[in-house]
């Protein structure tokens, strides 16, 4: 007889054999592999189903519920994660790699809705912070810097006028290009000469989500319309070139430019006070993400998230032209600490 009909017909009498009931083993790269080439081998053989011996593969990376102890899920309540932004109830993706939703509180033990920012970036803002600082220019690169600023204020007041809400956003979505263009910059400068950065690329980083958490917050306040939509796009693609080329060229006139840039959002900001203090525009609850984030009291109006924002903007203008000062002194920025947590 040969090898082939003997294996035939011991499959044959092993079908009829009772397999004891095993425990659910979670197959591995290695045994998937094997039961695959058995599988094929047996089939072209036409010896047996392989689903008579083995349970079907999973197609895809979920967790196995009888994994979980065999607890019974319904669909639409697994996975559930504490509602976000918007207070929409959002579900979390079930999955064996291991990275589940975390779950944070506040101090006082109620449940954290945020998922922009956790407890620990949250921090209260120094008004206290000198405001009428300017840094005069000396150099042809310091008047260049302010003269590029000034150029670009002509037409946002003409645009904008005194929108200063929609000002605001604006102001923002180009606010936070320049700590994320020097903090890849420097990433990888730091990369490519197996060296440290001081703690430079965590500064302009810190600085760049600042800024964005600045137009996460006057979301809240004003929509902005379809057509300044597509001047942010036109403004943000411009900007972040024409930046990351002055970053390449010369970082002491890029960070030069930010911090003239910072006093111009400083007399903006002034200007929004101005207006809510004479009535102009209504003095509204603050929105929620910004008692949050800046830590205000309850009762927290416009007007104070207004003058929080100023106060990091001011912040944001030291730092800047501080690092403009350490590359006119010749040195680089990892020679000197970053402020870190300055604001």
């Amino acid at each position: 007889m040969s090898s082939r009909l003997a294996g035939t017909a011991l499959c044959r009498h092993l079908s009829h054999v009772p397999v004891p009931h095993l425990p659910a083993l979670r197959p591995t790269a290695s045994s998937a592999l094997l039961h695959r080439c058995s599988a094929a081998q047996a089939q072209r053989a036409g010896l047996w189903p392989p689903s008579r011996f083995s349970p079907p593969r999973r197609a895809s990376t979920l967790s196995d519920p009888a994994q979980d102890g065999g607890k019974d899920q319904k669909a639409g309540t697994a996975g559930k994660v504490p509602p976000g932004e918007g207070g929409a109830e959002q579900k979390a993706v079930v999955s064996y790699w291991g990275v589940p939703p975390s779950r944070v509180s506040k101090e006082d033990g109620s449940e954290w809705r945020w998922t922009c920012f956790r407890p620990w970036d949250t921090y209260q803002a120094d008004l206290s912070i000198d405001l009428q600082k300017h840094h005069a220019p000396t150099t042809i690169l310091d008047k260049l810097a302010l003269y590029t600023v000034k150029a670009l204020r002509w037409p946002t007041d003409i645009f904008f006028q005194r929108r200063y809400a929609c000002r605001a956003m604006m102001l923002e979505t180009v606010a936070a290009v320049p700590g994320m263009v020097g903090g890849v910059l420097l990433h990888l400068k730091s990369l490519r000469r197996f060296d440290h950065s001081g703690g430079w690329i965590k500064a302009l980083l810190e600085e760049a989500e600042n800024e964005r958490m600045h137009l996460m917050t006057f979301m809240e306040v004003a929509q902005p319309r379809w057509y300044e939509r597509a001047l942010v796009v036109a403004v943000q693609g411009v900007f972040f070139n024409a930046y990351f080329v002055g970053y390449l060229l010369s970082p002491k006139f890029a960070h030069r430019v930010v911090g003239y840039l910072e006093e111009e959002a400083i007399h903006s900001y002034t200007e929004f006070l101005k207006d809510i203090d004479s009535g102009a525009i209504q003095d509204t609850p603050a929105p929620a993400i910004a008692l949050d984030y800046w830590r205000l009291p309850q009762g927290s109006t416009l007007r104070d998230v207004v003058a929080v924002v100023r106060a990091d903007e001011a912040h944001h203008r030291d730092v800047n032209h501080f690092a403009s000062d350490v590359h006119y002194q010749g040195l680089e920025l990892k020679t000197t600490p970053a402020p870190l947590g300055y604001h």
